[in-house]
């Protein structure tokens, strides 16, 4: 395949349940549209299946490639993929695919034209589907937090969703450090003091009940975190 216009990343802990039906709904918007993609399937540090499930589902769809790597870590995975991915842009994705891949079309030209979009559930014109009121308080208390303490004009960094331009992708992608839940965050941070423009699109978002985050253990590190990337950034850390 020439190099793709489009490379799709899906990063996969523990989805052996989900990631068929994943894969079939992403494979399905890619072979509708005219222009040629992949899709990456990074495997990390699973204890069930996902990596068998992954490579039986890519024997029979050689626009899917699975990678495995041993640590955890979503950003670790999606920093694997990212990096591995040969598309023009590179869009990551949670396996949970609480946004229809048919947006995804949002994020890229003809629409628009820009290094890096990102979906929001915060932006004019997106709704939420199902989602309980405490999640919605408690994700709002956090973007307050990482709007007082690193990004002050993105009103959703958290949606499992981004789109990055080859080039952005490549600078900004070897400079991340942190691999948790945080990892977006600090891409972001990078991103803005590299005066990267960044799009917040606004999606339809549909809750799931299967969220793997633990609300009180990983909104306390994600708030170390916080302060690990401005201290970070008020070194030049990531100008290195």
């Amino acid at each position: 395949m020439a190099s793709p216009y489009l490379s799709i990343i899906i990063p996969a802990h523990n989805e052996e349940r989900r990631l068929p039906q994943t894969l079939e709904q992403v494979v399905r918007f890619i072979n509708s549209q005219s222009f040629e993609s992949e899709i990456l399937v990074i495997e990390n540090a699973s204890s069930d299946r996902t990596f068998e499930v992954a490579q039986n589902y890519a024997i029979n769809h050689p626009v899917v490639s699975v990678i495995h790597e041993d640590l955890p870590g979503k950003g670790r995975a999606v920093k694997k993929g990212m990096l591995a991915a040969k598309g023009a842009f590179r869009f990551f994705a949670d396996a949970d695919l609480s946004m229809p891949p048919i947006e995804i079309l949002r994020f890229i030209p003809p629409a628009v034209d820009i290094p890096i979009a990102i979906a929001s559930r915060e932006a004019p014109g997106a709704v939420r589907f199902d989602e309980p009121f405490y999640r919605h308080v408690t994700g709002r208390v956090f973007n307050t937090l990482i709007r007082l303490l690193v990004l002050p004009a993105l009103n959703d960094t958290q949606c499992g969703f981004k789109m990055f331009r080859a080039d952005a992708a490549d600078d900004i992608f070897r400079r991340q450090t942190l691999m948790g839940w945080s990892f977006d965050v600090e891409l972001l941070y990078i991103a803005s003091k590299r005066n990267y423009p960044i799009l917040e699109v606004a999606i339809p978002w549909y809750f799931n009940p299967e969220s793997k985050i633990n609300l009180l253990h990983d909104s306390w590190h994600m708030f170390i975190d916080l302060l690990t990337i401005r201290r970070n950034g008020r070194k030049k850390l990531y100008d290195k």
